[in-house]
């Protein structure tokens, strides 16, 4: 399927890549990368993906670079648990969405074009589909991710308080 509104995923596609790993680069605040980190508490990045597939699309992801989930420490794990819920109820308070889809690709044959573990958070919302996707598959996104990162971080900030 192809987007209307794709911010230029092709030339990242075709494009030179950095070198290195893209969250790596992105946690560390490489300014060779795009940065659209909503929350960063140290020991793991909440960020908008930048090519998503529904406003609010989300990435959380350790700093310290694994790919596997088993890799993760049990504090670890008790941390990205407690982040998967603050994500969900910054996105209930910005952009109420009906659903969620969320998980994890691991592996390049599961969908991971990102050889760094990162969870995906989907909004979802009903009638997703419209007249674009039915005559032509394509998609339209309604919302520029630094709009949705602007609310989001703000979501963000305002649970610390």
């Amino acid at each position: 399927m192809a987007y209307f509104f794709n911010f230029d995923k092709m030339t990242y596609l075709k494009g030179k890549r950095p070198d290195g790993c893209i969250l790596c680069l992105v946690a560390a605040g490489d300014e060779g990368v795009e940065r659209l980190v909503a929350l960063d508490t140290g020991s793991f990045v909440v960020s908008l993906n930048l090519y998503p597939y529904n406003p609010g699309h989300l990435l959380i992801f350790p700093r310290r670079h694994v790919v596997d989930i088993r890799e993760l420490a049990p504090e670890e794990r008790r941390e990205l648990d407690g982040l998967v819920d603050r994500s969900l109820d910054a996105l209930e308070s910005t952009h109420r969405p009906s659903g969620y889809n969320i998980g994890y690709n691991m592996g390049l044959v599961a969908g991971a074009s990102i050889d760094h573990l990162h969870l995906h958070i989907i909004p979802r919302y009903p009638r997703e589909i419209g007249i674009a996707e039915l005559i032509a598959g394509e998609r339209v996104l309604v919302q520029d991710p630094r709009e949705t990162l602007a609310a989001l971080s703000a979501a963000f900030a305002a649970q610390r308080a």
